[in-house]
């Protein structure tokens, strides 16, 4: 059974991340950040993983922590229930559009954490959420679940917009990237043996 809890205590948050990669896209979010959560809620649909997260975190600073935060936690849990990889697709890659907006993601759950974030958004705020926390989160996730993330904003001009195509994107991708390969369900998908 591919799932994992986390949880992560600081002066700043306090987390619980819950996961299943076999799920049905059940989500469970409260953040404090309803545009967040909103996105939140796209990874676990369009991935079909359910998701529960909590996050008590210091929103009258900002929502820097939170959201940071969350994604470290997120990326832990992650690389918790891929375990030893084995039988991964590994790779995922999506284009999702929303509207006039268009959003890449390209995933390698490689092992070695990078991120790649060609995203100029139209505004300094979406919502309650300040537009440059979406690259935080995903820096995060990909630190924490040590994947290689390439994603990209090719088209946009509504903000809202861009933002949730790019949600959508990652979880799109991620649902490819971890499902079990039916042809290689017994190895790592790897020259090295190891990922």
């Amino acid at each position: 059974m591919r799932q994992a809890k986390v949880t992560r205590s600081t002066k700043e948050t306090s987390i619980e991340v819950a996961i299943d990669l076999d799920g049905s896209g059940i989500c469970e979010v409260n953040t404090g950040i309803g545009f967040f959560d909103h996105m939140l809620e796209q990874i676990s649909k369009h991935g079909l993983i359910d998701l529960f997260v909590m996050c008590d975190g210091d929103l009258y600073v900002d929502g820097h922590h939170s959201i940071e935060d969350v994604g470290i936690a997120f990326g832990e849990c992650l690389a918790k229930a891929l375990g030893d990889k084995k039988g991964i697709v590994r790779f995922g890659f999506s284009m999702v559009p929303l509207d006039e907006a268009l959003s890449r993601t390209v995933i390698d759950l490689s092992g070695r954490s990078y991120l790649v974030w060609n995203v100029e958004f139209t505004s300094p705020t979406i919502g309650q959420m300040d537009s440059q926390l979406p690259r935080e989160f995903f820096l995060a996730v990909a630190s924490n679940a040590k994947m290689t993330l390439h994603m990209a904003n090719l088209e946009g001009v509504n903000a809202h917009h861009q933002c949730e195509s790019l949600f959508k994107s990652f979880g799109r991708a991620l649902r490819q990237a971890v499902e079990i390969d039916p042809r290689k369900s017994d190895a790592i998908p790897s020259t090295k043996g190891v990922l």
